[in-house]
């Protein structure tokens, strides 16, 4: 395991809305006995409503700003020692302000998913409140593949089940 896992062991999943985060997480901490969390239900679970009624009362800009404290909170028990696989919300790392708190605290991993894909998996879905429209979805991955390109790691996602995403990961030179 490199330094950095030794010293910090987070593994933050990065990547668009449908990529798998949550999925693929879930599999790599058991596969590596560490903790899994998923930062949206982390922010679910302290707010007591959804994502979806988070933006729709309050605004994306609110949202924003309360992931960037649950991040912050989960950062610092992955400091202490937590070795945890955390999957963010598809924005997250999309910021400078929450790159910078991943910044020499782990890893982080791109799953990286064709946007076609992507949409089959999420169209219609009412609990993804930027996925109401195929144009803007399509933009919004646009706009964000830049964004998720920062990340330490890339690994290919598609079709193939989590368990090969997971294999690849596991593969990743940060376990040698």
């Amino acid at each position: 395991m490199i330094l950095e896992l030794k010293r910090s062991p987070g593994i933050y999943l990065v990547g668009f809305m449908g990529s798998g985060k949550t999925t693929v997480g879930q599999q790599l901490a058991a596969a590596l006995g560490w903790s899994f969390a998923d930062l949206d239900q982390d922010i679910e679970s302290a707010e007591e409503r959804t994502i979806a009624d988070i933006f729709a009362v309050d605004g994306e800009e609110w949202f924003r700003r309360l992931e960037t404290a649950a991040l912050t909170a989960r950062v610092r028990k992955i400091g202490c020692g937590a070795a945890t696989v955390l999957a963010l919300g598809g924005g997250a790392f999309t910021l400078e302000r929450n790159r910078e708190l991943l910044r020499g605290n782990g890893v982080s991993i791109w799953i990286d998913c064709p946007v076609e894909i992507l949409w089959e998996r999420v169209k219609g879905n009412p609990h993804r409140p930027l996925a109401r429209s195929r144009k803007s979805f399509f933009e919004l991955f646009e706009a964000r593949a830049g964004f998720y390109a920062l990340a330490d790691y890339r690994v290919k996602s598609g079709r193939p089940e989590s368990s090969r995403v997971v294999e690849a990961i596991l593969a990743l030179p940060i376990f040698g």
